[in-house]
């Protein structure tokens, strides 16, 4: 494995003067058909639609302050192709943010061509999950590595896979220990019972991945309040996913951005 300080795409958690973590604050675009839309629990069938063009979408995150967007090809994720990538490119030439993308990168090849269409760096869940040996591979790879982040969706405390319509035996926390020292630049963990609820943040659970590993934890999921942005600062994670919250009017991005501290770039 890589050593934790070959990642150059990775997060990196500031300190305050009271010693609690500071974190980014990535806005959400899922894509699906090419419009911006949010599942509610990752049901394909409870979808709301709040746009059709991401980039309009992506430049008012950056005149909100983010310098970080977090993005999903949902199309790609259920069928492992990657369907949205005029999308992605659009939003790259939109907006100077760094952009974080998932959602059907299921081999070497997938990966490649999502960070070609511009990205910073693709998240990897269900063939990471699927293929433990190939992703400790890939994480291997000097070039690769620190541009990776891995997917952690569970439901139930189990993991799901291909777009959430299967669940694994293996849990968060395993996995989470699994990378500790690789240089993987980030976990994204997502609780899919919360996702798209805006009841908040399974903190508790937040909470034991970051004890679990040195690699820094993207929460999501269930982010309703500014309330959520506070207590995942002060669990330590290293970001905060906020999607339907922002886009139901009841978080200000740039509040969000101003409680969560200096964003690293």
């Amino acid at each position: 494995m890589l050593p934790a300080s070959a990642s150059t795409s990775r997060l990196r958690v500031h300190r305050s003067h009271d010693n609690t973590s500071l974190m980014i604050v990535l806005p959400s675009i899922d894509l699906r058909d090419g419009k911006v839309v949010r599942l509610t629990r990752g049901d394909y069938d409870r979808q709301v639609v709040y746009g059709d063009d991401p980039a309009d979408v992506a430049k008012k995150f950056v005149q909100a302050g983010a310098q970080w967007i977090h993005m999903v090809d949902l199309d790609a994720a259920k069928t492992g192709r990657q369907c949205n990538v005029e999308k992605v490119q659009s939003v790259r030439s939109a907006v100077s943010a760094k952009i974080e993308l998932g959602g059907g990168a299921r081999d070497e090849s997938a990966i490649r061509s999502m960070l070609d269409s511009g990205v910073d760096r693709v998240v990897v869940g269900s063939a990471a999950l699927t293929d433990w040996d190939w992703f400790q591979s890939i994480l291997g790879d000097a070039e690769l590595g620190g541009k990776l982040a891995l997917g952690l969706d569970a439901r139930d405390g189990r993991l799901a896979v291909h777009g959430w319509t299967d669940q694994i035996d293996s849990t968060p926390l395993e996995l989470a220990g699994r990378v500790r020292g690789s240089g993987l630049a980030a976990i994204v963990y997502t609780d899919i019972a919360q996702d798209g609820t805006l009841q908040g943040i399974n903190i508790q659970s937040t909470e034991k991945l970051v004890s679990a590993t040195d690699v820094p934890i993207i929460a999501s999921g269930g982010v309703g309040s500014i309330q959520d942005i506070r207590l995942c600062r002060q669990a330590g994670c290293g970001g905060v996913i906020v999607g339907k919250a922002y886009y139901e009017g009841r978080i200000d991005l740039a509040e969000a951005i101003a409680e969560a501290g200096p964003q690293s770039s």
